[in-house]
């Protein structure tokens, strides 16, 4: 049970990276900087390995995991007054919006994967927003023109802003699963926004970062109107500990409560958010809003080490590259290599950068690029991608399974400001499951920052600026066009599990297949991070037999580099620009120094770790185990 491999845990957390000074952490510690010094980790108590810095939770009716604590005791108070997982989701994610606004809000896009008991069926929902129709691509080039050397569309603005999902997407989930009244899963958030809200440490560091943004944007014409944004979020940002309070958002809310799903895209709101485009010369209208509507789909599952199923969403989103990823790494022994092996993490990292290449190439709305995204997971194809790894070299060209006629390349400095630009999302996930066995993966972003630092009058939120991931190459499956969908980093995940005991107990005859049960709902936020995150927890669930607290706080990896959906399709070949394996300090050195021996170019101690929460069920007691991440403010808890 991977005793020998984790032993010594603590003297390897003290000696990783040891001569590598960590980056600042999140409250930028001044007394640290004072004394020049920085605290270590502590000992934890000897009843289980000293990797994890604290206990899963385990509740054996519901349980919650989301990035900020009220949020989660919001989940489960409405769970306790009679809602379910998605009527608590939904309040969850509405507070999110008022104390996280530095990664979510009701300006911005949410997807979501269900596991419904009454069905005993697993459903996916696309609530993605879509460019203005009034806009061109011409008009985005002019844009980039003007403030990005004509490489990209602008991240704060009009030109990034899209139609926001989420509102569409709570209430066609709610209408599906939910139970309770809108107005009744808003109430919390409607009162605290009047109230004061508890802001932490981790979001009121990501707060300040606001007006070092969005002054310069608005300071080169970059950003239309700042004013809005400042009085709703900056006079002055919220340090740790303060209350925040946002009676605009919470008026919003009511009104939404009240009225329905279309008083956001059809009503008051939507005229207001109408008249506010084009005070500002900004493209959207209020017929954009009011033709938006969100959809179902179907997850791409594939299985994992026979025991296990892995599930996630099709593009515009970036799910299907860690399905390839865990596809190509099925040939691997990684338990053999051991977690933080040279080895084990090459493979990983070398899977990472095909599957990447097959995302710059081909991930767009579907509904314009018309690719059958099943194809990318057909395991012929990712036998072929796999067949390129050589675990004692990094590759120093990245071969591109063909697809149909699209061909991509750039330069590698390019590919560089590209994947810079990816990796930077700012984002909010949550796991909600109830006492009947509904599960609920959802995921809900502003993108970049706290979004496009464009405020309406008096709504209290900030609109997204996912716009921004369009490509400007009229050849590529992602350029911009009226009325589509961008290409999408968020990402929720959901596993199945074969429960053998269960099997033996039920005598399940020997010549039928023991069936997949819904084991583990879980996600992580954090832009590129996110499919490369999410392997890593299925990796340390597996193949490393950690548990769920321990899988998400053991030490990740992120590689940065290599093509990107956003760029041209035209240059010199991408594939060649090898990128930056970045480690977090957990990492032995050793490990980094042999991945350098191998080709890799590596830096310690300051992956884009993102952030992880995730709900299992435990098939035995038939309890739900909930974990958290300890590198942010959220908490996990249950009943």
């Amino acid at each position: 049970m991977f005793k020998i491999l984790m032993a010594g845990a603590a003297a390897l957390l003290a000696t990783s990276c040891a001569a590598i000074a960590p980056p600042p952490t999140a409250d930028a510690n001044t007394s640290r900087a004072a004394t020049g010094t920085e605290t270590g980790p502590g000992d934890r108590m000897p009843s289980g390995r000293t990797l994890g810095v604290r206990s899963a939770v385990i509740a054996p009716n519901a349980a919650a995991a989301t990035a900020h604590p009220l949020a989660t005791q919001t989940a489960l108070d409405v769970m306790k007054a009679g809602g379910n997982a998605m009527d608590a989701a939904i309040a969850a994610n509405a507070m999110l919006g008022l104390v996280e606004p530095t990664g979510n809000g009701i300006g911005g896009d949410l997807f979501a994967i269900v596991w419904d008991p009454e069905t005993k069926q697993l459903y996916g929902y696309n609530g993605s927003g879509r460019s203005a129709m009034g806009a061109s691509l011409a008009d985005m080039q002019a844009a980039a023109d003007k403030h990005m050397d004509g490489k990209e569309i602008p991240p704060f603005g009009a030109a990034s802003v899209t139609v926001p999902g989420t509102v569409d997407a709570w209430y066609a989930l709610h209408e599906k699963f939910g139970s309770r009244p809108m107005l009744a899963n808003f109430e919390p958030a409607i009162r605290y926004a009047r109230a004061g809200a508890p802001i932490p440490e981790v979001i009121s560091y990501y707060w300040s970062f606001g007006p070092k943004r969005y002054e310069p944007a608005f300071e080169s014409g970059m950003l239309e109107e700042y004013d809005n944004a400042k009085k709703t979020y900056f006079s002055p940002p919220p340090g740790e500990g303060t209350l925040f309070r946002n009676p605009d958002l919470a008026d919003t809310l009511e009104r939404i409560g009240q009225n329905g799903r279309d008083e956001f895209y059809k009503g008051q709101t939507a005229r207001t958010m109408d008249t506010y485009f084009k005070r500002i010369g900004g493209a959207l209208r209020h017929e954009d809003f009011a033709a938006h509507k969100g959809e179902f789909v179907e997850p791409v599952c594939v299985t994992y080490r026979g025991d296990y199923k892995v599930c996630e969403l099709p593009p515009n989103t970036q799910g299907i590259t860690a399905l390839q990823m865990l596809q190509m790494l099925e040939k691997f022994d990684l338990r053999g290599m051991g977690f933080g092996s040279a080895d084990s993490i090459m493979a990983q990292v070398e899977s990472k950068r095909l599957a990447f290449a097959d995302r710059a190439r081909y991930f767009a709305d579907p509904k314009f690029s018309r690719i059958d995204e099943r194809a990318f997971v057909k395991p012929a194809r990712t036998a072929r991608q796999a067949a390129h790894i050589a675990l004692d070299r990094a590759m120093t060209n990245v071969p591109v399974e063909p697809f149909g006629d699209v061909e991509a390349s750039l330069t590698p400095a390019e590919a560089a400001a590209a994947d810079a630009k990816l990796k930077d999302g700012d984002t909010t996930y949550l796991t909600v499951t109830d006492s009947d066995g509904m599960m609920v993966s959802l995921i809900q972003s502003n993108y970049r920052g706290m979004g496009s630092g464009l405020v309406a009058d008096g709504l209290g939120f900030m609109f997204q600026d996912r716009g921004q991931l369009f490509s400007l190459d009229p050849n590529h499956p992602n350029v911009f066009e009226p009325g589509k969908r961008p290409f999408h980093t968020i990402i929720p995940a959901f596993a199945f599990k074969k429960d053998m005991p269960g099997c033996q107990v039920r005598a399940v005859p020997i010549e039928q297949a023991c069936p997949f049960e819904p084991w583990l709902s879980f996600g992580l936020m954090g832009g590129g991070m996110q499919p490369q995150g999410h392997v890593q927890v299925i990796l340390n669930l597996v193949d490393f037999d950690m548990g769920l607290q321990e899988a998400g706080d053991a030490a990740r990896w992120e590689h940065v580099g290599g093509c990107e959906p956003t760029n041209r399709l035209d240059g010199d070949a991408c594939e060649t620009d090898m990128g930056v394996v970045q480690l977090e300090s957990g990492i032995p050195p050793a490990t980094r120094a042999e991945l350098e021996r191998r080709g890799h170019s590596v830096e310690c101690c300051k992956a884009n770790a993102g952030g992880y929460q995730a709900i299992m069920r435990d098939f035995e007691s038939g309890a739900w185990i909930a974990a958290t991440e300890m590198r942010k403010d959220g908490v996990a808890d249950g009943f």
